[in-house]
């Protein structure tokens, strides 16, 4: 039900997490097609994204809705954006073991036949180049590093738009209620 306010609004899904307790947070990363989102976005998809959310009553009890840009060590969620990010470094959980492992960090290679292509260093053998089953992946996560926070500023520079020049956004939040607090 959030995708399609998204894609109204011009902006794409990112990511939903949500955290539980007594209030939960209903988290929401969305961006525009560019990459780039500003406050003032966050806030026009928050007022979007409400009414939508109270009807269907998405969450039972108080939430809280925080949207947000996915940030310059953002995680990367499609096969595109082992694409767009190739070069940088990433750190990739598994949900299940590979070879024994299940957390692996490397420079992104790209996206090839279904896989996220890292070269990663092997403990004697040197550096290799693998393929994780993207249906495998968990999490993906870009690490922050000089050379990230570099090509984060040159794109935010390229594109000229009103996102912050690191990429990312304050999060709007907002408490909600559902239905039954009312």
């Amino acid at each position: 039900m959030i995708e399609p306010v998204l894609e109204d609004l011009g902006f794409r899904l990112v990511r939903v997490h949500i955290t539980g307790g007594p209030s939960a947070t209903l988290q929401i990363m969305a961006e525009r097609p560019d990459g780039t989102i500003s406050i003032d976005d966050c806030e026009t998809i928050s007022k979007q994204l409400s009414p939508v959310l109270d009807v269907a009553d998405a969450l039972p009890g108080t939430y809280r809705l925080e949207v947000s840009s996915p940030g310059i060590d953002r995680p990367l969620v499609r096969p595109s954006d082992f694409e767009a990010w190739a070069g940088q470094v990433v750190k990739i959980e598994l949900k299940e073991l590979v070879d024994g492992r299940r957390r692996f960090r490397g420079t992104i290679e790209g996206y090839e036949e279904g896989e996220a292509r890292i070269e990663i260093e092997i403990e004697g053998q040197g550096e290799a180049v693998i393929g994780l089953p993207i249906g495998l992946i968990a999490e993906a996560k870009l690490v922050l590093t000089d050379e990230l926070i570099r090509e984060s500023l040159r794109r935010a520079k390229k594109k000229d738009k009103g996102g912050l020049a690191d990429g990312s956004v304050a999060p709007d939040d907002i408490e909600h209620e559902s239905k039954e607090d009312k």
